[in-house]
């Protein structure tokens, strides 16, 4: 099968968020059940400065936007360690910045003509570089107009006639939202903006488009696949997704345990395994160390995330102060809203003492976080599917999290029988409260103390596996789904 996967961002080419993890990871494991794999990004001017082995093909597009023809250069890349070359669409007015979607001040203005090039480029590149493809797997609003084109624009180009389509939607609430005058920048026929289509409340919506033209969906888990067709989650866009719950999958996350390992990360100080947790505590000892803290026998709790509302940052700020009343250190690693800045800053001002604010990204630091921490907490009001409970899994780092979506397909809260039977992961709640998440807290620092039962609950979800294989298959299923289907 020859597939071709479509994104705006991909480790290690360009990243903000886990949409990148995704994307750099899974084409390497199509790869080994024998598919030929095909990957499109934008050629950011990150990339450029950062990817030595960047080689021009030489290959000149030309994609009409509006009134005017762009004209873009395709370069040839591979993901490191495998066999899937990526093709990155140059067109520098457009991708040469130093950020990916806007700045501190707000979403470029123009990114519906930037990712309409991503779009339009990606069908005007199979064909010049002479792809064979059967599926075109989309990833998110910035590519999730390839689905309408391949369904009108592009249905007369015989190159692309028989290509099928599957969108996926890692977080519902980035939609590709635009004035509807973008809709003539699009080259899509005019009576497709209307509310069945591409028009959502006087607005051009990218993602709607994808959500009405693919031919197959999935999301990043099963529970989020339900949330999103109810009025709480769906973002306005639940009755289409209802309309479509038949073509609807929810697949987990997967990762790379290449990267995501105690047993071979290079980024932490001991390495260690579920038979071996002597390298944990020296991991533990040594973050408490380099973070100033005291290193000492008390629950050292961690965050690393995007500092945003949707990841629960409001209840945590909330419940700070009855938290630090317990006896424990905290460790906090992430960037995002200007808001989350100055608030946790005054915490870490005010608890210095066992308390540590890192309000950057630093991916070394990350990794040691998630080998050193004793509990990782994310109390997300909604989670498509996130992936750092997996990684604090894999590291016996037990996650405390609130259950919607992906946190709630992938943790089973504690309880003495789920430990017997080897079902608890770590500890949960279902309240968007500050209140259920501090008693969440309580509930697993009191069973810290007792040590046994802790180190029983962190093996349990160290021997947990949740490789990009058990995902790859099930989405290779669906590839078989839309070739043995004509949609």
């Amino acid at each position: 099968m020859n597939i071709i996967q479509v994104a705006s961002e991909a480790v290690p080419f360009a990243k903000t968020g886990g949409l990148a993890d995704v994307v750099g990871a899974l084409p390497k494991y199509f790869t080994q059940h024998k598919h030929q794999v095909t990957l499109f990004l934008p050629l950011y001017k990150q990339v450029k400065e950062s990817v030595s082995e960047l080689i021009t093909t030489g290959t000149r597009i030309k994609v009409p936007i509006g009134g005017q023809t762009h004209t873009g250069v395709i370069w040839e890349a591979k993901i490191p360690d495998s066999s899937v070359k990526v093709f990155l669409l140059q067109h520098d007015e457009f991708f040469h910045r130093d950020n990916l979607y806007g700045t501190p001040d707000g979403d470029y203005p123009d990114n519906a003509a930037r990712f309409i090039f991503l779009s339009r480029g990606v069908l005007e590149a199979i064909p010049a570089l002479k792809l064979e493809a059967d599926v075109i797997h989309c990833h998110d609003w910035q590519s999730a107009l390839i689905p309408v084109y391949l369904k009108t624009l592009y249905r007369p180009k015989k190159e692309l006639r028989s290509l099928k389509t599957l969108f996926t939607v890692h977080n519902l609430a980035y939609q590709g939202l635009f004035k509807k005058e973008a809709m003539a920048l699009t080259g899509l026929d005019p009576s497709l903006y209307n509310s069945k289509q591409l028009e959502f409340w006087d607005k051009v919506n990218f993602i709607k488009g994808g959500l009405v033209f693919a031919d197959l969906l999935s999301t990043v888990s099963q529970r989020y696949a339900e949330e999103i067709q109810t009025e709480e989650f769906g973002c306005g866009l639940e009755g289409v997704l209802s309309e479509r719950a038949a073509e609807l999958s929810g697949i987990i996350n997967g990762i790379d345990y290449s990267d995501w390992d105690p047993q071979v990360d290079r980024f932490i100080p001991a390495q260690y395994s579920m038979d071996d947790l002597s390298g944990k505590a020296e991991c533990k000892k040594l973050l408490q160390q380099s973070q100033g803290l005291s290193p000492k026998d008390v629950p050292l709790l961690g965050i690393v995330s995007r500092l945003a509302e949707q990841k629960g940052l409001d209840i945590l700020v909330e419940i700070f102060d009855e938290l630090m009343e317990l006896d424990l250190q905290f460790i906090l690693l992430g960037t995002g809203e200007e808001k989350y800045h100055k608030l946790l800053e005054e915490k870490a001002k005010k608890y210095k003492d066992k308390v540590v604010m890192n309000i950057t990204f630093d991916n070394q630091l990350a990794h040691q976080i998630t080998a050193g921490a004793d509990m990782i907490l994310l109390p997300s009001r909604y989670e498509p599917c996130g992936l750092n409970q997996l990684y604090a899994l894999k590291y016996g780092s037990v996650p405390v999290v609130r259950e919607t979506g992906g946190l709630a397909d992938t943790i089973i809260d504690y309880s003495p029988d789920g430990l017997k039977k080897k079902e608890s992961t770590g500890f949960s709640f279902k309240e968007y409260k500050g209140s259920a998440f501090l008693d969440a807290l309580k509930r697993a620092v009191e069973v810290y103390q007792d040590k046994k039962t802790w180190r029983s609950l962190m093996k349990i979800g160290m021997a947990q596996d949740w490789s990009w294989n058990r995902s790859a298959r099930e989405y290779l299923k669906l590839y078989d789904k839309l070739l043995e289907n004509d949609f």
